[in-house]
C-alpha cells in the first residue's frame, strides 16, 4: 500500500502508523519543524531535485518507530518518495510467487523486513530501507535470501557516503558486511563503492586502497593483500583512477602525499577510501561521524539483486529520509 498524498497533519492515514502530531512529540520536534532544511548541502539538494522529478516507491520497514513514521510524512510532504507500508498482499498476483518463495525458505512474511524484500523482488515496490529497529545482520541475511546476489556481482558489500563537516562528500567501504575480504572481494568492494560515489556525487572518483603502509614503507601479508587488490582493480576497471597501498594521511593530505607518494594521481586527492577489513572501516566511519562531525549515509548495500539499504539503529528521522531518497534514485537508475 502506498501512502496517499493527503496523509498529513493530524491524520495517520494508515492503520498502525502513529499520527503526525504524536510522531513529532515523540521525536521532540515542534509542529512546524521539518527534516528537509532550506540550507541542505549541495549534493543532498541534488538528490532531492532528482528524486522529486520521479518519486520511487520505497518500503520503510521500520514504520511504527516514530523516526520512520515522521520520515514517511516528510517524504510525502516534500514529494521525494512514495513510502510503502511493509505488508504483503497474498491476493496480489504480482506478490504471490515471491511470498511462496520466501515461505519455502523458512521466512516469516509478516516480518517487516521480509515483507519489504518481497515487495521489492516482486516489483510491487522499487526499493526498501530497513534497520532502524533491526540489526544489520538481520537486514543482510533477509536481503540475501529473498533478493539474492546480483548477476554482475561476486560479493555483497556496503559503503557509507560521508558528508564531511566542510561539505566535502567522500565514500568509505566496506563498513558493515565483509569482515576480512580476500583480494578479489576487496577489489570488488572498491569498484562498487567507486560506482556508488560516482552515481551519488556526479564526479569521477579517486580511489585510495588503504593500509598501514604507503608504497612499500612496511612489509606484511596484509599489505600484500591491498597491493594485489589494487593491481586487480586497475586491470579489471581501467576506467577508475586508483592507487595503493596508501596510508590514510597520504591519501587525504596533499603535503603528506607529496612526501610519501610523489607522482600519485590519487594520493592527497582521494574521495573514495577502501579499508582492508571491517574492523578498520566500521571504526573509521564512526570516528569520522562522531568526532569529525560528518553526516553518514548508509550502510548502502551493494551487490544485491535489488535495492535494499540498511540503517544504523542510532539513526535519526532525517537519516531515514535521505537513505530512502538514495534508494529511490538507485532504483530508478536500474535497467
Amino acid at each position: 500500500m502506498i501512502y496517499p498524498r493527503v496523509f498529513g497533519p493530524g491524520s495517520c492515514g494508515i492503520s498502525g502508523v502513529v499520527s503526525y502530531s504524536l510522531a513529532r512529540q515523540q521525536l521532540g520536534l515542534s509542529h512546524d519543524s521539518s527534516l528537509v532544511s532550506a540550507d541542505v548541502p549541495i549534493v543532498v539538494a541534488s538528490w532531492y531535485e532528482r528524486a522529486a522529478a520521479d518519486p520511487a516507491r520505497v518500503v520503510l520497514a521500520d514504520l511504527g518507530d516514530p523516526r520512520a513514521d515522521f520520515a514517511a510524512i516528510q517524504l510525502v510532504d516534500e514529494g521525494l518518495v512514495q513510502p510503502v507500508h511493509p505488508v504483503v498482499d497474498r491476493d496480489d498476483s504480482q506478490q504471490a510467487e515471491t511470498i511462496v518463495f520466501a515461505e519455502g525458505a523458512g521466512l516469516n512474511v509478516n516480518d517487516p523486513v521480509v515483507a519489504a524484500t518481497i515487495l521489492v523482488r516482486s516489483g510491487a515496490a522499487d526499493a526498501a530501507v530497513a534497520g532502524a529497529t533491526r540489526a544489520s545482520a538481520d537486514v543482510l541475511r533477509i536481503g540475501l535470501r529473498v533478493l539474492g546476489v546480483a548477476p554482475t556481482a561476486n560479493v555483497v558489500s556496503s559503503c557509507f557516503l560521508m558528508l564531511l563537516a566542510d561539505g566535502r562528500p567522500v565514500a568509505y567501504g566496506d563498513c558493515a558486511v565483509v569482515p576480512d575480504p580476500d583480494v578479489a572481494q576487496l577489489a570488488s568492494i572498491a569498484a562498487a563503492t567507486a560506482d556508488t560515489y560516482a552515481f551519488l556525487v556526479g564526479v569521477s572518483p579517486r580511489v585510495a586502497m588503504l593500509s598501514f603502509s604507503t608504497k612499500g614503507s612496511s612489509e606484511h601479508p596484509r599489505v600484500d593483500k591491498v597491493r594485489s587488490a589494487t593491481a586487480r582493480l586497475s586491470e579489471s576497471r581501467p576506467d577508475l583512477l586508483v592507487d595503493g597501498e596508501l596510508q590514510f594521511d597520504a591519501a587525504l593530505v596533499p603535503a603528506v602525499a607529496a612526501a610519501k607518494a610523489p607522482g600519485s594521481g590519487v594520493a592527497g586527492a582521494a574521495d573514495v577510501f577502501i579499508f582492508p577489513d571491517l574492523d578498520s572501516g566500521n571504526i573509521a566511519y564512526k570516528v569520522t561521524e562522531r568526532l569529525g562531525g560528518a553526516r553518514a549515509y548508509g550502510p548502502l548495500l551493494q551487490g544485491l539483486n535489488g535495492i535494499l539499504h540498511d540503517l544504523s539503529r542510532g539513526c535519526s528521522a532525517a537519516d531515514i529520509v535521505d537513505v530512502a531518497v538514495i534508494a529511490g534514485l538507485q532504483a530508478r537508475a536500474r535497467p
